[in-house]
This record gives structure tokens, sequence and C-alpha cells, in this order.
């Protein structure tokens, strides 16, 4: 928590500081320009600083020259992205007036809004706090901005721009190939011989892999239109589909998730385990019992899925731990019931469905 100690906001006094962030920073260089410390805008920067003080660095700055350098006048904040990122495809600053009308949460928005580029740099160190939002469009390449390697960068950089210009709605970033290794190859494109390969991480965890092919602009705005008009198919990571699923508990893998878990007209205890998880190896035999007591309910399954081996894909199905039990009721699919706090022997498991299924027939008999 030291971090948290004195001001949200570091003051710049030479011109050189800021200039050397423009020229040679990673992150958007945020500087709010004030007459004074007794300045009320200054006061309302503070604030809105405080909240977000983890996220990113403010500075600011009572210099008429670093207010000339930024082209700005005492009451307005500057954002400026690192030389590195600039395009001609926006502007190279942008600008929040402060009125004393301004809130905290208007500054924040600004600062959200403004704070990557049209094509920025997905790292380990900035992935969480800069690139969260989806649909996020990923072209994966060796990213290197050292002296020697900057104009290769620059140059695919400059391909991606073209398209993500014509797609506001979307983020995109290039990210080096290394860095994101396991990304690449649950994207299925690690042995794909390519120099540059692309994918888009979408709402909800899905993840879509563009086709190997020579990287040009072209190919990758065939890839997001693809992908913009729903034809294409996300890649998930699963087990074989069993050939025989008859048995009282039924095998889900990540390809048949969608068909066996969310079908509306059944409710579907599902239990994700690991295969070395000992509380899973514990409660075998009862999840099995189970499965055999409620074998004549045509509309409920009792199912189970290996979570290391494949994709969930729903983010409502979250799995944090082994075994995580989740009952998805027929009527409400997004929002399952997750079982916590019981027994996982037959009868604690019997009681909660007996609560939450919606489509047991024998409810009094079983």
């Amino acid at each position: 928590m030291g971090e948290q100690a004195g001001p949200p906001s570091k003051q710049v006094q030479a011109v050189k500081q800021v200039q050397e962030l423009i020229k040679d920073g990673d992150d958007a260089v945020i500087v709010g320009i004030f007459s004074n410390e007794q300045d009320s805008a200054y006061e309302l920067y503070t604030e809105a600083c405080n909240t977000l003080r983890e996220d990113f660095t403010f500075r600011h700055s009572f210099s008429s020259d670093v207010a000339k350098l930024l082209k700005a006048s005492p009451g307005q904040i500057v954002i400026v992205q690192p030389e590195k990122f600039r395009s001609k495809y926006e502007p190279a600053s942008h600008t929040l007036t402060v009125k004393d009308s301004t809130s905290a949460s208007e500054m924040q928005e600004f600062f959200q809004k403004h704070s990557i580029p049209l094509v920025g740099h997905r790292k380990p160190s900035n992935d969480a706090k800069r690139y969260s939002k989806r649909p996020m469009v990923v072209v994966y390449y060796g990213v290197d901005f050292s002296f020697d390697y900057k104009k290769a960068t620059q140059f695919w950089r400059s391909k991606v721009l073209e398209v993500a210009k014509d797609f506001p709605e979307y983020t995109f970033a290039i990210a080096d190939e290394e860095d994101y290794a396991d990304e690449l190859k649950s994207l299925g494109l690690s042995e794909s011989g390519e120099e540059v390969n692309a994918g888009i991480m979408a709402e909800g965890g899905k993840k879509f892999a563009m086709e190997p092919d020579d990287f040009d602009s072209e190919v990758l705005r065939d890839f997001v239109v693809a992908f913009k008009k729903g034809k294409l198919k996300p890649i998930i990571k699963s087990q074989p589909v069993p050939k025989s699923n008859k048995g009282p508990v039924k095998v889900v893998v990540g390809k048949t998730f969608d068909e066996i878990v969310m079908d509306t007209q059944k409710d579907v205890l599902i239990e994700f385990y690991a295969p070395w998880c000992g509380h899973c190896k514990k409660m075998e035999p009862d999840y099995l019992s189970l499965g055999k007591k409620y074998k004549k309910e045509k509309n409920l399954v009792i199912a189970k899925m290996d979570a290391t081996a494949n994709d969930i894909p729903n983010d409502n199905y979250k799995v944090e731990g082994f075994p995580t039990i989740y009952l998805a009721p027929a009527n409400s699919k997004q929002s399952p019931v997750k079982f916590e706090g019981g027994d996982r022997t037959v009868e604690g498991l019997s009681n909660f469905l007996e609560k939450h299924a919606t489509k047991i027939q024998q409810k009094d008999e079983l």
C-alpha cells in the first residue's frame, strides 16, 4: 500500500520531463495544467485521480512552459500518447477543460476513454488495466520497440492501424508472441508457421483465430468483418466427444457444453472437476449414486466435465476451485445456481436438487 502515500498526482516542473515521457514512454501521459495549488480545478483533478491512482500515473504542472508544450491553458487536462503509438488516424492529444461543474466521474471517464491508442501494445504488465474490454482484436508477432527492431514492429502495426480506424467499437492491440505463447497455443496458432497471427477475444470468454495466411491489412479486415457478421466459429479446447454417453453421469466436453448444459428443456447438474483433485475423487461414488437415483428423470441430467482439459464456453460458470458444482435450470441457463456449503453426499446433493430443480417429476417419491 506504499503507493497510496502522498498525493495521487506528481508535479512536473521541467518541459524536458514531459518531452522524455512522450518520446520514450510506454503509457498515456496525463498532465493537468493549473495556475497554482489553490486553483479549484487542481483540487477537482486531485480528487478524480485519487480513485484511479493504482491504474494511471497522474502528473500536474503550474509551469507556463509545460502548458505551452502541451498547447494547454490553466484548468485543462491533457492526455498525450507516446510518440511510438501515434498515427495519422487519431489526434496526437486530447484535452478536457475543468469547470466548477465538472465531476470526478467525468474526468475519470476522460482518462479511461483516451488511455489507449488506436493500436497499442498489450503486454502482461498492462493487460488487466488497459486491455480488459471485449471484443478485442490482437495481432501477435515479434513486437520489439528497441532501436534495431522498431521499424519492423511499426511496419506490422501500420497494417493493423489501417483496419482499426474503421472499427471504433472494437479494441485493437499488438502483442509479442512470446509474451502470449499460451494464448497463441489456446488459439491453435503456435505452430501456424506464420510470422504474424491474429485472434479475437470476445465477450463470454469466446476466442476466435484467424486462419494462417500471409498477413496484410486486407486479410485482417476480412477476419474482423467475418467476426462482426457472426460467421466465425469460436475456438474451444475440448476432449474428444464420447462415443457412448449413456451412463448415469453424462460426460460433458468443451464441444458439447452448449448442447448438453445449455439445453433449455432440461435441468442440468454439472460438476467441474480436475483429475488430480482429492475432493473430487472422494465425491465420485456419491455422484455416481446420485446419477443412478435420478436416472429415470427424463428432464434432469447429472453431468461432469474435466475443467483442466476443456474450455467452459460461458462466463457465468466460473470455476475457481475443484470440485465446483452448478445447477443449470431449464428456464435460466445464464443464471446457474452454485452448490455451496452443503455436504457433497447423495443426501446433500439431493436436497440441493429438490430445492432448485424445476423439472423433477417425482420430488415426493425420491
